[in-house]
């Protein structure tokens, strides 16, 4: 069988299983098992794919038509132009986030901030991207699960920034030295009800999803660790999930009263950032 074949055969058996996108998947895995970039997989699509290239992409088709995320599948997902390790201890980047720290990089710019911290920060995306665009500013990252803070300090080293964002075990705010100048927050925000018992969500860790029956839960809490937090003049982003806009902004104006509150929308024009100004 060659590349062009196996390409086919896999997609189609994706395509059978309702598998979205699944010539680019199909594409992914193969290029996977074959160490390949894209360009060298359609300049060699008449070669021959080996027996145990073969019996191996057979496997990895079979766990992503059994649901299996591809990130989990190759160990590897891109967000903000850099690759990332990931596993099953981490939430797969959504590229959604990557609006979240476009804001950070223009409150970086019009601001002074000093110090700012990830909160949950997970396989240390946004930390780190933030690290290789922002230097001189001092950034903490926290995350709850040590499983997920081992895969950060993988991505820190990866990205060579390990010097520059210091990872802290803990819940949330808890764990930081003092008070901060920007608190980031991709928080878990599905409702507990909503977390599906199959499918990709499925194999990704709860802790990470589950925003309680609301899914606010996990923000109220932030909201009420950062009054003894958060820098005098400070400010909060916030990523939400889709019409939670009203209620986090509820919740944010009973911690702080006088805050200046700006929800803004992502490029699909959904309510996805919402930043909290300190005066």
């Amino acid at each position: 069988m060659n590349l062009k074949e196996a390409l086919l055969n896999a997609r189609d058996i994706l395509a059978r299983n309702n598998i979205d996108d699944a010539s680019l998947e199909a594409e992914i895995l193969l290029r996977h098992v074959l160490n390949i970039a894209r360009p060298q997989l359609y300049q060699g699509l008449d070669a021959e794919l080996s027996k145990a290239d073969e019996d191996l992409y057979s496997k990895l088709i079979t766990r992503r038509q059994q649901g299996e995320p591809s990130a989990y599948i190759t160990g590897h997902r891109e967000f903000y132009g850099l690759d990332f390790y990931v596993d099953r201890n981490v939430l797969i980047p959504r590229p959604e986030s990557e609006f979240l720290v476009e804001k950070v990089l223009e409150i970086a710019n019009s601001r002074d901030i000093a110090t700012m911290v990830d909160v949950g920060t997970g396989c240390g995306a946004i930390a780190i991207s933030l690290a290789r665009h922002l230097a001189g500013i001092k950034i903490y990252a926290t995350d709850i699960s040590l499983l997920a803070l081992k895969v950060a300090a993988n991505n820190c080293r990866r990205h060579g920034v390990a010097d520059r964002v210091e990872l802290l075990h803990g819940n949330m705010l808890e764990p930081l030295p003092g008070a901060i100048d920007l608190i980031i927050a991709n928080l878990p925000y599905v409702r507990k009800s909503e977390i599906p018992d199959s499918g990709p969500l499925s194999f990704e860790p709860v802790l990470a999803l589950d925003g309680g029956r609301d899914g606010t839960t996990m923000i109220n809490r932030l909201c009420l660790q950062s009054l003894s937090k958060i820098s005098p003049g400070g400010c909060m982003l916030l990523e939400i999930g889709e019409g939670q806009g009203d209620a986090i902004e509820y919740i944010i104006r009973e911690v702080f009263s006088t805050a200046r509150i700006e929800i803004t929308g992502d490029y699909a024009g959904i309510e996805r950032v919402v930043g909290v100004y300190l005066t």
